[in-house]
């Protein structure tokens, strides 16, 4: 090989690794031997961190769950994809558009624990399960179960069904804090009728943070010949999972959430033995039986959000997943055991660590969760978001790894301070 040929095939080489400009990487390098619990703990790390975000001063932002903001390093790569995109327009388009989303579909795959053709790209959860709801080929007088705790957007999806078809929806409440995961597993059971024909459950409750035991419960519906959907729009990116092993039947989420991939992307895993039954919410040509791409047809869409999937997997694995599991964790308990036990402070989330992760709820007694909400920012410039409903009154908290410590003090702070005056 000449010298020309070998400079080529080098820089081919280095194109195929992905290029992350973080703050954190030379900060990791030395900190490399700290266990992920240990870890969780070096404020002077997770600064480095945070340096990788554009923050607004305005205030302390307590509300990831809804969409998490991204590290420069994947925005920016978003930014690159987009003017790809337009610079070669509708070639681009035409000639290898879904070769590159089959691509990060596969990449995602890996991720989350599942193959390739089980899982297609969104544009959100609402998106995902709304499918399937919608897909399934209801009859008059079948059932389905699902908590008040569920997401809105499927409740209501179920709620036109139930219209449409004649069928009947089976709401359950799950309690705050439950006492073993049997009695989360029995409240299903017992909802379950002969006529049951689709479980719903959230994977992490959106609203409180709680994780439930869904292998558990998959395994006791499909004892009883039920498919369960489950609700994971805020876990992928956020704790660690395998979706084959949940044995579930379809599983949704968003990416846009704690993967920090750029607005409007999604996923959605159909089990093998579901793909060709299920109806597509925009119709496709003809596939070959077991093609999930047929799910997969939703029009011209921006997609260098698809792209940037990859850039923000990349950026997950570099941080590590075991090390953003430990942060959020570690975030969460720091300030909600400081306020558990503490006068006219109600946490409607449970303690126990493998029951929670990042997100937890907190209330005041006798005070509305809206003016909770009010008194927070306009006091303490704390942003959160409210919730009053499903028997949850209290402001969901979702840090995120740029959140501090310092941060989390202050809110403490101001949480002491309101439940007295």
């Amino acid at each position: 090989m000449n010298k020309r040929e070998f400079l080529k095939s080098a820089s081919l080489a280095v194109m195929g690794i992905p290029f992350i400009n973080t703050s954190f990487a030379s900060s990791l390098e030395k900190l490399n031997h700290l266990s992920p619990y240990q870890l969780a703990t070096e404020e002077d790390f997770w600064m480095q961190v945070r340096k990788d975000y554009s923050l607004k001063p305005d205030y302390i932002n307590l509300e990831s769950g809804y969409y998490n903001i991204i590290p420069n390093p994947t925005l920016n790569h978003m930014i690159d994809h987009a003017r790809m995109v337009n610079y070669e327009g509708s070639y681009y388009m035409r000639t290898v558009q879904w070769e590159k989303k089959n691509k990060m579909a596969s990449k995602l795959a890996a991720i989350v624990g599942t193959k390739p053709k089980n899982l297609i790209i969104t544009r959100n959860t609402t998106e995902s399960l709304d499918m399937v709801i919608k897909g399934m080929d209801w009859e008059q007088g079948d059932e389905a179960v699902y908590a008040q705790q569920d997401y809105g957007a499927m409740q209501v999806m179920f709620e036109q069904i139930a219209k449409r078809y004649g069928t009947v929806n089976r709401i359950l409440s799950v309690p705050n804090h439950p006492s073993s995961d049997e009695e989360i597993v029995r409240l299903y059971e017992n909802a379950i009728t002969s006529k049951t024909k689709l479980l719903m459950v959230c994977h992490m409750i959106n609203i409180t943070g709680q994780i439930l035991p869904i292998k558990k419960i998959c395994q006791m519906a499909h004892d009883k010949g039920v498919q369960v959907m489950v609700d994971g729009a805020h876990c992928v990116g956020h704790f660690q999972f395998n979706i084959d092993d949940l044995g579930c039947d379809y599983y949704g989420s968003s990416l846009h959430k704690w993967l920090a991939v750029p607005l409007g992307t999604g996923m959605l895993y159909v089990n093998d033995k579901h793909i060709d039954s299920l109806w597509p919410i925009f119709a496709e040509h003809h596939r070959e039986p077991g093609d999930i791409s047929r799910l997969n047809h939703t029009g011209t869409h921006p997609v260098y959000h698809d792209l940037s999937i990859e850039n923000a997997i990349d950026y997950y694995k570099m941080l590590g997943a075991e090390r953003k599991e430990a942060r959020l964790r570690y975030l969460q308990e720091y300030w909600t055991t400081k306020v558990r036990n503490y006068p006219n402070i109600i946490v409607n989330t449970p303690k126990e660590g493998y029951r929670a992760c990042g997100i937890a709820n907190v209330g005041i007694k006798n005070l509305k969760p809206h003016d909770l909400a009010k008194k927070l920012m306009d006091r303490y410039q704390i942003f959160t978001v409210a919730i009053d409903y499903a028997n949850v009154q209290g402001c969901r908290i979702s840090p995120n790894v740029f959140t501090t410590t310092d941060e989390l003090d202050i809110f403490i702070k101001a949480l002491k301070e309101l439940s007295v005056s």
